[in-house]
């Protein structure tokens, strides 16, 4: 599916408002994809309401949400090995009520949960105004919302 930016914040923000917590959201794709974009709709979907800079140097913020859910927003870009999740409180992750947000999510390898989703963006060669999106689910997370209707072929 190819969306254009207003389309997939319209998405996104449907992910967060509508998705049950505790769910899992890996965010792939090359820098400038549109991960943070999309991870900042979801975010504000879940009621997050501070602003939500790139979590790229921090590597993990926590925002409240609305009443009993927490997004948790996770960049890991600048992880050396799986192994450093640990420094992240990565096992605590996925309690009630949380929107964990991973951008990178490949660098966490097999840490990743078994239930979670995948969402893969690219920008089509000669069109930077679209993305790519495709969507794969991992095991049994609580189901996303479909695509909005208005999108490009």
């Amino acid at each position: 599916m190819t969306l254009d930016e207003d389309a997939l914040v319209r998405w996104g923000t449907r992910i967060g408002a509508e998705v049950r917590p505790p769910v899992f959201i890996g965010l792939s794709g090359p820098l400038g994809a549109g991960k943070s974009v999309l991870a900042r709709a979801i975010g504000r979907g879940a009621g997050a309401r501070e602003a939500m800079p790139s979590p790229t140097f921090n590597l993990c913020f926590r925002y409240p949400g609305r009443p009993g859910v927490e997004v948790i927003h996770m960049d890991l870009y600048r992880l050396g090995s799986p192994d450093e999740l640990w420094e992240l409180g990565w096992e605590q992750l996925g309690g009630a009520g949380e929107v964990v947000l991973v951008e990178w999510p490949e660098r966490a390898g097999d840490a990743m949960p078994e239930d979670h989703w995948l969402i893969s963006l690219e920008v089509p060669e000669g069109e930077p105004g679209l993305r790519r999106v495709r969507v794969t689910r991992a095991g049994f997370p609580p189901p996303l919302p479909p695509f909005p209707l208005s999108v490009s072929p």
